[in-house]
């Protein structure tokens, strides 16, 4: 499977060194083109290939955003990802450490609105990116001691999609629920964000 990853800022350059590493090729785009992705591909190798968001998108299997939330509406054209997966890994702030307002709905479901044709899965949002660079498959952690990423969302199937994903990085998946409330407990202001877990204390908190 083809994951694509729009934003390749230190979180979105950790995913796709994992990603790389544990056998999945990607294709990168961000906001100033693929010419300027020419260093970290060459840290990647051939599994790795460069686009434009909309070209990106087209290519991939799977795809995660990556970008800053404000930045989520009008980056790609709906149709572009009619009946995909879509890893919404964004996070909405108002300000700096402050969540966003957005009347009661989580963030996931904004993105599900301005994207309707796709299958839209909250998940890879809570970690930091130093943690994820180096706590997955290669961390030396027993099955019991693996840390937790969550899946939220409507589409079951698209759920274990991802989680097929994490769990080939070496992480636990653990499904949070719907789109709506599962959402919610991962976004910032949720007690999963920003909190690294084992499975049994996701769980506990869920």
């Amino acid at each position: 499977m083809r994951t694509g990853v729009i934003g390749t800022g230190r979180i979105g350059s950790t995913l796709a060194r994992i990603l790389v590493a544990a056998g999945h090729p990607v294709v990168l785009a961000n906001a100033t083109g693929p010419g300027s992705l020419a260093p970290l591909l060459a840290e990647l190798g051939p599994a790795a290939t460069a686009a434009h968001p909309v070209e990106a998108a087209g290519a991939a299997d799977l795809l995660v955003l990556m970008v800053p939330f404000a930045g989520v509406r009008g980056l790609l054209p709906p149709h572009v990802v009619q009946d995909k997966v879509l890893v919404d890994a964004t996070n909405a702030f108002s300000g700096p450490g402050t969540p966003a307002d957005l009347g009661g709905r989580g963030s996931s479901e904004v993105v599900a609105e301005w994207y309707p044709g796709a299958r839209v899965v909250k998940s890879l949002n809570t970690m930091h990116f130093e943690t994820l660079a180096v706590a997955g498959a290669a961390s030396g952690r027993t099955a019991s001691e693996r840390l937790a990423h969550y899946t939220a969302g409507d589409d079951t199937k698209a759920k274990e999609i991802v989680a097929g994903i994490i769990t080939d990085l070496g992480y636990a998946p653990v499904d949070t629920g719907p789109l709506h409330s599962g959402g919610i407990l991962q976004q910032p202001g949720g007690p999963l964000f920003n909190r690294s877990l084992t499975e049994a204390q996701a769980l506990a908190w869920i």
